[in-house]
């Protein structure tokens, strides 16, 4: 069993109450749109991280991290990159991919729209955005995702919500 801390889109700003909603995850995923070093070195040093880059992440940021991380969880195989679509309107390069392969789970980011949602067209693939969790971008709050992976089976889906973007509360 594996408990996900799901988060994008934090675009340079990194929530402190981030670590209070995913101190009992066992891993977290960033699906892009970093914003800075900073955050990826908070958040490795926190708990394993899984990262992709962004359209917005610097040379720097893309260097440090892949585009595209396919992986294998708890029997689901997944596919996290940052600019994916949304069903059925998916980015080309991920259409092109997935007449190769359709993961069993989907994960991407940019779009700052939170959508957790069965593709029944793409063998009911589980398709994840977490919205976004930075201050910067045209969403209204900021969200995160947390779930269990277990032999197969997802459990425990949480959207977080961490308020209004810009707000800064301590």
């Amino acid at each position: 069993m594996t408990t996900i801390g799901l988060i994008s889109d934090t675009h340079g700003y990194l929530d402190e109450r981030v670590f209070e909603h995913f101190k009992d995850c066992d891993e977290l995923w960033h699906a892009g749109d970093v914003g800075s070093v900073t955050i990826i070195e908070q958040l490795e040093a926190f708990k394993p991280t899984r990262f992709v880059f962004g359209n917005i992440d610097s040379k720097e940021i893309q260097w440090k991290l892949p585009e595209h991380q396919f992986f294998t969880l708890e029997g689901f195989n997944i596919w996290m990159t940052h600019i994916g679509g949304a069903p059925p309107n998916y980015n080309p390069a991920v259409k092109k991919k997935f007449k190769e392969h359709i993961p069993d789970i989907f994960v991407c980011g940019h779009s700052h729209i939170l959508r957790v949602i069965r593709d029944e067209k793409m063998n009911n693939m589980l398709y994840m955005n977490p919205g976004a969790a930075g201050n910067e971008g045209f969403h209204k709050v900021k969200t995160l995702l947390k779930f269990t992976l277990d032999n197969r089976k997802m459990s425990n889906l949480e959207v977080v919500e961490l308020g209004k973007r810009g707000a800064i509360t301590r």
